[in-house]
């Protein structure tokens, strides 16, 4: 079952599987959604179909029980996401979590560069991975490593960028739409985007709205979670 803004089941049955659409707020970590969620209501397997930064909200699904197994399905869907840059500075990290760590000319940027640099990044294309991410290194998380000032060195891999939308331009702000295949980070897209255009620039907001098919409109909150659990005549873990 589907556990959405509009679920009402008479039965929750976490233990045989259900889906949660779930809005991950602002500063949570993929993994502090679970644990919040666990402890409202204590379900004994849960995991999510795909992380999403601190500093990132939006969409999350969230698989209990014997759906678990079906949680790399969710993560091969395409993701949808909305977000603002800012053009000429750059940070280790991509986006704020970092201090800006340099400052690059914008004059030059114009509506036309714009365009011709965005269908750059449109299609199949290259991507090398955040050093300020969890991918693993010999057990390490690059992340830790970053903080440590050493420089991991991460295989670029390959992604595709299905569409790429730039929603409003003005001054060295930047608002876009990417619809993007599974393993994409935003953060290095928002980076070699800057480069591109002759200049530099970080995420300083990002919201997954859609997961294949799946809408953050019918996400539900920890509030709204609480209430649909509550609202069962009976919940199985």
């Amino acid at each position: 079952m589907m556990i959405d803004i509009d679920a009402s089941p008479e039965i929750i049955d976490f233990e045989n599987g259900e889906v949660i659409l779930f809005d991950k707020p602002l500063k949570w970590s993929s993994f502090d959604v679970i644990r919040q969620i666990k402890s409202i209501v204590p379900i004994k397997k849960i995991g999510h179909a795909g992380t999403l930064d601190p500093l990132a909200e939006g969409l999350l699904i969230l698989c209990t029980g014997k759906k678990t197994r079906s949680i790399q399905e969710y993560q091969n869907l395409p993701k949808v996401y909305t977000g603002t840059l800012q053009l000429g500075v750059e940070s280790p990290s991509y986006d704020l979590e970092t201090p800006v760590t340099g400052n690059y000319p914008i004059d030059h940027i114009d509506d036309q560069l714009i365009r011709e640099t965005v269908a750059k990044f449109t299609g199949e294309i290259i991507q090398q991975p955040p050093v300020f991410s969890a991918i693993k290194l010999k057990g390490k998380r690059a992340y830790q490593l970053a903080k440590k000032g050493k420089n991991p060195v991460l295989e670029g891999r390959k992604v595709s960028i299905y569409d790429f939308q730039v929603n409003a331009f003005e001054g060295n702000q930047l608002t876009f739409t990417v619809k993007c295949s599974k393993g994409t980070y935003i953060r290095s897209l928002v980076h070699d985007f800057g480069k591109s255009l002759g200049s530099a620039a970080v995420l300083t907001w990002l919201q997954r709205t859609q997961i294949g098919d799946f809408h953050i409109k019918k996400a539900v909150n920890f509030a709204s979670f609480k209430n649909i659990v509550s609202g069962a005549k009976q919940v199985i873990l």
